[in-house]
């Protein structure tokens, strides 16, 4: 859940998937996706809370955690352009240099034939852990034909980037107030999906991102509000 502080109060950015896909097909989301293998890498470079941190909020040992956060980050950045690292390369004063449209390097990491943390190491810079928070995790019921076991974070949009909507799987992305989109839902204008909704409706608590950034969060899964134990794990 990418937000940052606006004028008229706190925006997360969100995405409408293309009609064609298998699952949530034209629906309202968050950036996110899939774990990678080479998402646990432990020599990928790195800055803020470590796995050894992130294992304890996550409840997962430290290579699964540390995956998890990878994943987030490469997610958003393929999605929506925007990279959570601190600065690397002399030309990158000020905040990482990330490119406004869907470039070589961007699009390599999303066909999986390179990974962030080769990203990272080009541009001499490191994965921010401290720009991500854990939030969530939400589980698929059982009987449906496609299970996951989805973790959600929130994440600040890093100062000097902005996030677009140049990916094949969104037809359309752009900042909102949480608020707005659970209206246009009620509306029946966007398609929300239950844990977007939760999700929207915490974001709709908050005033100012530093709110998100600090409050504690619980991450026993749920399932309709029980507690369940296994399926598919995704970043959110």
């Amino acid at each position: 859940m990418l937000v940052r502080d606006a004028t008229a109060g706190l925006e997360v950015f969100t995405l409408q998937r293309v009609a064609e896909m298998a699952f949530a097909a034209g629906m309202t989301v968050f950036p996110g996706g899939g774990v990678d293998a080479r998402d646990a890498d432990d020599a990928i470079p790195w800055t803020g809370p470590d796995a050894r941190w992130w294992a304890q909020r996550l409840r997962l040992d430290a290579a699964a955690a540390r995956g998890q956060v990878v994943a987030a980050v490469r997610e958003l950045y393929e999605e929506t352009g925007v990279l959570l690292a601190d600065p690397g390369g002399p030309e990158a004063v000020g905040g990482i240099v990330v490119e406004s449209e869907y470039d070589a390097t961007r699009a390599a990491v999303a066909a999986h034939e390179s990974s962030l943390a080769a990203v990272l190491r080009a541009r001499g810079a490191r994965l921010r852990a401290d720009l991500l928070r854990p939030w969530a995790r939400w589980v698929t019921p059982p009987g449906l034909p496609r299970r996951y076991d989805t973790f959600f974070f929130v994440a600040a949009l890093p100062h000097g980037q902005r996030a677009d909507c140049v990916t094949t799987e969104a037809v359309a992305g752009g900042w909102h107030r949480p608020a707005d989109v659970l209206r246009a839902g009620e509306r029946g204008e966007v398609g929300l999906m239950p844990p977007t909704v939760a999700m929207l409706v915490d974001l709709a608590a908050a005033q100012r991102v530093d709110d998100l950034m600090t409050v504690p969060r619980e991450m026993e899964p749920v399932r309709h509000g029980l507690p369940v134990k296994s399926a598919n794990r995704t970043a959110g």
